[in-house]
């Protein structure tokens, strides 16, 4: 990273924004991918707010998305002038629930926004044969799931446009705020281009076609990413290798109350390892006892946090979204752990599942 520093401190063009760091990074990616376009942009948060905005989304539209999730699935929607609209998720895999999405749409949704979440994709083939269906867009949150392939379509591709997530805790994460917006379509690619920085389309400076915004990449983080970028397959080798290992060892747990996320590679994006305990409070404090650290995520349905209330009906219910909140906690699972870091965590849930009987689920 100091290295880093230096040789883009020192570089005679003095840039350190959006420079050739960054659209190097951009066209790596992009071919990775097979995709049309890929641009940076300042977060996973704002690449999504981008890609609404550059199909269009504002006011008076709605936009389905998931009733459990990160804040930014309907914060981004919200900034627009536009309604969440919020779906309840599957009960095992908490992700969006097709069916659920479908009888939310009414003639004021403009787009579909499913999510993936912890390691399953949601299912996009659904998603899009509803698209299709109903003559609405399809924007894809695939920020936790870059490097994510289903169907041979690999996260992002499926929507119009996808995003991925550089913050410290994803899968490419990096010191720093960052994220892309990925896409098939490159008119949609040039129109976020433009809206991430302040609409201009960078033939001239200080030429504003559309009401933009500062959402530019930074060149020492490019740089960084680049250099990254070669060890991101084993890293994520890793995180599939230790998930295996936990479902393995954890689904003789399932009458006992813990349930481990479903088997397979397909469709799988290991960010996080997620378990649905019935007793998810004392699991976590008895691993905490232990020196294990886990993560709630999340404690709330977004319609059910006092930001996103409001836009919820009085009378509605997501059941299956209210029962995940009460239930999932979250293991380790990054790269760096050791085999016996991971046979202690899988070894220590066990324990905590063979003391006693489960108390009654709700």
């Amino acid at each position: 990273m100091l290295e880093t520093v230096r040789q883009v401190g020192t570089d005679p063009e003095q840039r350190f924004i959006l420079g050739k760091h960054t659209q190097a990074l951009e066209e790596t990616l992009a071919r990775s991918l097979g995709a049309a376009d890929v641009v940076a942009c300042s977060s996973g948060t704002s690449a999504l707010g981008l890609v609404l905005g550059a199909i269009g989304v504002g006011p008076g539209d709605e936009v389905v998305v998931p009733a459990f999730g990160c804040a930014p699935l309907a914060a981004s929607v919200v900034h627009l002038g536009a309604r969440p609209v919020f779906a309840d998720i599957d009960p095992w895999t908490m992700v969006a629930d097709p069916a659920d999405a479908e009888r939310r749409i009414t003639p004021r949704t403009k787009a579909l926004m499913p999510a993936h979440m912890f390691s399953v994709m949601a299912d996009m083939p659904a998603f899009a044969a509803l698209a299709r269906e109903h003559g609405v867009r399809l924007v894809e949150d695939s920020a936790v799931a870059q490097g994510g392939v289903l169907r041979g379509t690999p996260a992002g591709l499926w929507g119009e446009a996808g995003v991925f997530s550089f913050v410290q805790v994803k899968t490419f994460g990096m010191p720093g705020e960052g994220g892309v917006v990925v896409t098939r379509d490159a008119t949609i690619g040039q129109r976020v281009r433009m809206l991430r920085n302040h609409g201009q389309d960078g033939r001239q400076r200080f030429v504003h076609h559309v009401i933009g915004q500062n959402s530019r990449f930074d060149e020492i983080q490019a740089a960084f990413q680049l250099h990254r970028l070669p060890g991101l397959p084993a890293r994520l080798e890793r995180r599939a290798a230790i998930a295996e290992y936990y479902t393995e060892r954890f689904e003789p747990l399932a009458d006992r109350g813990v349930l481990p996320p479903p088997r397979g590679r397909e469709g799988r994006c290991y960010y996080v390892y997620s378990l649905l305990a019935d007793r998810r409070d004392e699991l976590r404090a008895y691993l905490s006892e232990r020196g294990v650290g886990t993560h709630v995520y999340y404690p709330l349905p977004l319609p059910r946090q006092s930001a996103f209330a409001p836009f919820a009906g009085p009378d509605e219910h997501w059941p299956h979204a209210e029962r995940a909140s009460r239930r999932i906690l979250a293991l380790p699972v990054h790269p760096h752990l050791t085999d016996a870091e991971v046979e202690y965590v899988a070894d220590t849930v066990c324990a905590f599942a063979r003391r006693g009987a489960p108390s009654p689920t709700g």
